[in-house]
């Protein structure tokens, strides 16, 4: 028999990396959150790679740092293996990965969220959501408890309605064998939330006792580890190295050969997969000219066996699985421990969603991470740190707090989603930002912090230390502004070694750091009176220095950009009366329903000639 159980401010489905996020946030503003989850021993769980961070992710975790989020100290806390990709590009795609210890993580979040204060996390499948007539929203569980809140966060993964795919066989089920959240994806249907399906999947796990290394290439982390977290509370540790192996034409036969096996050919998967993920059966249709593909293999923890095949996600029969692995380089004798799988699950079309992550129609009700369309661990926690803020705020009546595309990689995201819709689960990139030379990892903190102390989620502490570092960056970028260097032989043998032309006459260190070929350390034996200041600092400085006229012009756009969003558009204008528009922008105005300009002109099939009559259409409002 139903009976009531308890209210909350905020009630979080899901404690995957969005929801932990989203209570988190929601607690530390000081509401009362309770976060439901199907099993208390897989809070934070990592269902597929044992990572967190890589290219444009590794942005995120820094931001979600820099506001006061958890995932970034969780992942300094528990790192097996720590390094930068692309540092042979620029500083705008510089993005930091490192290996996890899966269980640590998820007992590290799990005893976080057991010690905040305002926060209780129940094992709970909740079955049904509901709007009462007081304008409150309510839950029931399988065991039959419910429970009310003023705010609800969807933050369900791949749980909601999950389907696993391994060849022929498919059933009920979510990530690493649990069950799936049936009845709450048919409680969402009756309610009117627009849900479709989507697809991804994870590869196999073996052992590493059965892996041959003798001939793979080994993969060992950075010499200097970067932490995410910008507080320092851990420093990093590589403490287990990566293997690279490849597949073969042998790989390839047996895949071909057994294609039909699969259920994303068989067309018994209807979802659509992640483009920028694919399985290896894809990868071998869609790109048949490629002669092997890298594998990686990494460890899932310092202190299992467990070994996860980075690059073989697969949905194929285990026993085709078993005999394209054994094909590889290092696995001929390899044991899978854990069979690889696709899963396919509802999701909500982002669409309905404002910027805030709240429902269009459905007030105090919020969607993050998987739920939303996205994939990803970073993605996920990212959204749910902006819907328990959000949602909290809204409890307290302020205003929502909106990320813009200029100023974080949070809001390119947001922005993306609401904006544009994703048609298959969306992951975040690097190349995805208009505005990337200014939203660089390193500089998450100084972008970002201040507006997390405004919110009330980075304490006094960090903030000061922002403060300083600022002071220490203006200082050092007027000494070397200032400072002089003389022409000598030794520098002109550095420069000339550095493939750039020796000096004629003395100059400035600046002018030297303008240099693209030439770094801070570079200067070392000839700036004798440099301060010893922080890596960070030196490394502000340099960046400032060396793409100072480039900063200048993103930063211009910015400015435009913002001056569009500046102008606000009715929530309940009707586009069909605007003479001018065509017919296409009409119909997708009135359907996403854009705040402001700026958002309207990243809709697509809204062109710049739309704009310009919304433009025009706007002044005369005002001016009458």
């Amino acid at each position: 028999m139903k009976y009531f159980a308890k209210s909350y401010d905020v009630i979080v489905i899901g404690a995957g990396h969005a929801g932990i996020e989203a209570g988190l946030a929601a607690a530390r503003l000081g509401v009362s959150v309770g976060v439901f989850t199907i099993n208390m021993d897989w809070v934070g769980n990592m269902p597929c790679n044992p990572s967190i961070g890589g290219t444009s992710k590794g942005h995120l975790v820094r931001e979600i740092d820099a506001l006061g989020g958890e995932m970034g100290k969780a992942a300094d806390a528990n790192t097996l293996q720590s390094r930068i990709l692309n540092l042979g590009k620029g500083p705008a795609v510089h993005s930091l990965r490192a290996q996890i210890d899966r269980r640590r993580y998820s007992e590290y979040m799990k005893h976080v969220m057991e010690t905040t204060d305002g926060l209780e996390i129940i094992q709970a499948e909740v079955c049904t959501l509901s709007r009462c007539e007081d304008e409150l929203w309510e839950i029931t569980t399988r065991l039959e408890a419910i429970y009310k809140a003023k705010c609800v966060i969807l933050a369900t993964g791949t749980f909601l309605g999950g389907k696993i795919y391994v060849g022929d066989v498919s059933y009920d089920g979510g990530p690493d064998g649990m069950f799936a959240s049936t009845l709450l994806s048919e409680s969402l249907v009756k309610l009117g939330v627009p849900t479709r399906r989507f697809k991804t999947g994870t590869p196999s796990r073996v052992n590493r006792r059965s892996i041959d290394f003798s001939g793979l290439e080994i993969q060992e982390g950075d010499e200097r580890i970067v932490p995410f977290s910008f507080d320092g509370e851990y420093q990093p540790e590589n403490k287990l190295p990566c293997y690279i192996t490849y597949t073969n034409d042998k790989t390839k036969q047996i895949i071909l050969d057994n294609i039909h096996r699969s259920p994303l050919y068989s067309g018994k998967i209807d979802g659509v997969g992640p483009r920028y993920c694919p399985s290896i059966e894809d990868k071998i249709v869609r790109f048949s000219e490629k002669e092997r593909h890298q594998l990686f293999i990494e460890p899932c923890g310092e202190f299992t066996e467990e070994m996860y095949l980075q690059g073989m996600s697969s949905s194929l029969p285990e026993d085709v699985q078993l005999a394209f692995l054994r094909t590889i380089p290092g696995l001929e004798n390899v044991q899978v421990m854990r069979t690889a799988y696709a899963i396919e699950y509802d999701c909500v079309d982002p669409l309905a969603l404002y910027a805030s992550l709240e429902f269009k129609d459905f007030s105090g009700l919020y969607g993050a991470g998987q739920f939303n369309g996205s994939s990803g661990y970073e993605e996920a926690a990212a959204q749910g740190l902006v819907a328990g803020v959000n949602a909290a705020r809204k409890i307290k009546g302020l205003e929502p707090v909106i990320f813009d595309r200029a100023g974080s990689y949070i809001g390119t995201l947001i922005d993306d989603l609401v904006t544009k819709g994703c048609s298959d689960p969306y992951r975040m990139m690097t190349s995805r930002s208009e505005y990337r030379l200014i939203l660089r990892q390193d500089n998450a903190d100084i972008r970002l912090t201040e507006l997390g102390y405004e919110i009330g989620l980075v304490g006094e502490e960090k903030y000061q230390r922002l403060l300083k570092k600022l002071e220490l960056i203006k200082n050092e970028r007027l000494r070397v502004e200032s400072v002089g260097i003389g022409q000598s032989k030794e520098l002109d043998e550095m420069l000339v070694s550095r493939e750039t032309s020796p000096l004629k006459s003395g100059c400035k260190l600046a002018d030297l750091l303008r240099r693209p070929q030439v770094r801070y350390e570079d200067l070392t034996e000839f700036d004798t009176e440099r301060p010893d200041l922080p890596f960070e600092v030196f490394e502000q400085v340099e960046i400032e220095i060396k793409y100072e006229g480039y900063i200048k012009r993103q930063l211009a756009q910015a400015k435009e950009m913002r001056r569009l969003e500046g102008k606000l558009l009715s929530e309940s204008l009707d586009y069909t009366q605007i003479t001018g528009l065509r017919t296409e922008a009409q119909e997708k105005l009135n359907k996403i329903r854009p705040k402001n300009v700026g958002q309207a002109s990243r809709i697509s099939g809204v062109s710049p000639a739309d704009i310009s009559v919304l433009l025009i259409y706007l002044k005369k409002s005002e001016e009458n």
